[in-house]
C-alpha cells in the first residue's frame, strides 16, 4: 500500500489550504487580535464583533488557514445597499491576495441579496488601502472630516456599483 503516505501528505496539504467560510461568534477573539495587530483598522472588542453579527442584514465572512483566522470581512446590507465596516488581514498573511478574496466574496454575496452599490470608509492616510480598494473596483466618492478617532483623521468614502 504505497499511496497511503502520499494519501496521508494530500489530505494533511489541503487541510491547510485557506478556506473562506462564514464568521461565527467564536471567532471574535481571533477577530479582536487581527484588529490589534492592525493599526490603520478600526479596533471592535470581541463583544462588539458578536454584536454586530447580531444586526438584521450582516454579513461576516472569515479567511482560515491552518485552522486559525487570519483575515475577516464584517458588512451589512440594507435594502439594495451594501456596506464593509472592517475588513483586516493579519500581518503574515498579507499581500497573498487574502483580502481580495474576501472582498470578493461580499461583494459576491452583496451583488445575490440584490445590492447595487457597497461602500466603505478607509483613513485618508492609508495610502495602501485606497490603492487595494481602487484596485478591486471602488472608487472615491467624498469625504467625511474627523471621522476617525484614535488619532482624529477625515476618511475617504469609497463606493463600488454592481451590476444589476
Amino acid at each position: 500500500m504505497p499511496f497511503l503516505p502520499d494519501m496521508a501528505a494530500e489530505l494533511e496539504r489541503e487541510s491547510r489550504q485557506p478556506t473562506i467560510r462564514t464568521l461565527r461568534a467564536d471567532d471574535a477573539a481571533a477577530v479582536a487580535e487581527i484588529l490589534r495587530q492592525s493599526p490603520e483598522a478600526v479596533f471592535w472588542p470581541e463583544g462588539s464583533v458578536k454584536e454586530v453579527l447580531e444586526w438584521k442584514g450582516s454579513l461576516g465572512i472569515v479567511i482560515e488557514a491552518a485552522g486559525k483566522v487570519v483575515a475577516f470581512l464584517i458588512g451589512r446590507q440594507t435594502v439594495e445597499e451594501g456596506e464593509i465596516l472592517n475588513l483586516a488581514v493579519s500581518p503574515a498573511d498579507r499581500r497573498k491576495g487574502t483580502g481580495g478574496a474576501l472582498l470578493q466574496a461580499a461583494v459576491e454575496a452583496f451583488r445575490r441579496g440584490g445590492v447595487h452599490r457597497v461602500n466603505l470608509e478607509v483613513r485618508e492616510s492609508n495610502a495602501a488601502g485606497i490603492a487595494f480598494y481602487e484596485k478591486h473596483g471602488f472608487f472615491k466618492a467624498g469625504r467625511r472630516d474627523g471621522y476617525y478617532r484614535d488619532p482624529i483623521e477625515a476618511a475617504i468614502i469609497m463606493q463600488k456599483r454592481l451590476a444589476r
